[in-house]
């Protein structure tokens, strides 16, 4: 008998042993430099952002790989539930697609249909997989586990997608329910409010759907640590924490103004 075969996937492992699984969001770094630079300080992913930043194919099936190597999870966000690449990401070494602007069951199902196999969806199959080192895996061991592997995480980003949160849930094949804070506060016309009332019960009620039909909740776009805490303290394991170019500019400016403050001059 064939020994079964699996894929580490340090999210759904982080999720599933009820622990916060933590993102860089990627959008200025293109190559495996930074997917390295998230393991060394504590992600378990990266978020590559290709709704927001130019990547093309092969640099992010090169971080992909990288991401394979050295044990994190690499994530893309996509640029709808119709992006024509979805399958092309998963065969080169991503382990989950984030579907932004998932506004009722139907789209969810569009998500799940591009992410997964049959009989879950309609992902169309390939041999020779990054994830198996290429190995000739046989079909019946290689299907099942890149279907666990691929993580379907579906962005609840308007009052649309909020309204029909249960619905979205309930879909077969979603892994993940995640609230996009920023663009949810857009659509409801309360850009950076994070501290609003009717977010927070909005977030509230994703992390009820999910837990209802035995889905993981999500939040990102909160870039404060407090929120994040009390958001993974509500049942949120799937949390992004900052974009790397606001970790560089961060950092940049803590550095530069201490220099100035210890020579006495004014900071920039």
């Amino acid at each position: 008998m064939a020994t079964p075969v699996s894929i580490p996937n340090p999210v759904m492992d982080r999720m599933r042993a009820g622990q916060p699984a933590l993102g860089m969001t990627v959008r200025l770094g293109h190559s495996g430099d930074i997917v390295r630079i998230a393991k060394a300080t504590g992600h378990d992913f990266v978020f590559i952002d290709v709704q927001h930043s130019l990547f093309n194919l092969e640099t992010i099936g090169h971080m992909a790989q990288v991401a394979l190597g050295c044990g994190i999870a690499a994530q893309v966000r996509v640029r709808s539930v119709d992006d024509p690449n979805v399958s092309v990401y998963l065969d080169n070494g991503v382990t989950g697609i984030v579907f932004p602007d998932v506004n009722n069951a139907q789209e969810a199902q569009r998500a799940v249909n591009a992410a997964k196999f049959a009989p879950i969806g309609k992902r169309s199959v390939c041999g020779g997989y990054p994830h198996f080192d290429y190995a000739a895996v046989p079909l019946t061991q290689s299907v099942p586990a890149l279907n666990d592997a691929a993580l379907v995480v579906c962005m609840i980003e308007t009052v649309e997608g909020l309204r029909n949160v249960e619905a979205i849930a309930a879909v077969p094949g979603v892994d993940v329910i995640h609230v996009g804070s920023n663009d949810l506060l857009v659509n409801m016309v309360k850009p950076g409010q994070f501290d609003d009332p009717e977010i927070i019960a909005a977030q509230e009620r994703a992390i009820a759907a999910a837990k209802a039909h035995g889905k993981f909740a999500g939040i990102g776009g909160n870039r404060d640590v407090q929120r994040q805490v009390k958001a993974i303290h509500k049942g949120c394991l799937y949390v992004t924490t900052q974009t790397d170019i606001g970790f560089l500019s961060a950092a940049a400016n803590q550095w530069t103004r201490g220099v100035r403050e210890a020579l006495g001059q004014t900071p920039a």
